[in-house]
């Protein structure tokens, strides 16, 4: 028994069409849309009434993927924003290039920043951002 790879990360959002634009601005490609309700879908996910919109995005020519899901029922709980020492997974780091470039489009569209670009030590430069819905994403450019 082996783990051969990570298939894709799903996030649930509320707004899918403002997270779909967030990623693809980022540099990702929409790999697939579907829909799903039904009996097999409520027994999969372990709820009853199950109605989902879903988007699979990827960077061109990845294997793994972001699958952004929109629950339409049952309804969602809220949470609070997690921040990045919150228990659980809470963010997903892209490795980049040009993250200057990156950071300064991001700001543009008035993504919520949580520092200025940080080197770590001589290996990477590294920042931090929140997109729609709270999403965290750890942006990572290799030096050298």
């Amino acid at each position: 028994m082996k783990i051969n790879r990570i298939d894709h990360v799903s996030i649930n959002v509320n707004d899918l069409s403002a997270a779909k634009a967030f990623f693809l601005d980022l540099g990702l490609e929409v790999k697939a849309e579907w829909e799903l309700e039904g009996e097999q879908l409520d027994r999969i996910v372990g709820l009853n009434n199950v109605k989902t919109a879903c988007v699979g995005m990827g960077m061109p020519g990845g294997q793994a993927w972001i699958e952004l899901v929109k629950f339409y029922s049952p309804p969602s709980e809220d949470i609070s924003r997690p921040s990045a020492n919150t228990l659980g997974i809470q963010h997903i780091c892209f490795a980049v290039e040009d993250i200057e470039a990156i950071i300064e489009r991001l700001k543009k569209k008035g993504t919520e920043i949580f520092s200025e670009i940080q080197q770590y030590e001589e290996s990477y430069k590294l920042c931090y951002v929140r997109g729609p819905e709270g999403i965290i994403l750890e942006l990572a450019e290799k030096i050298g």
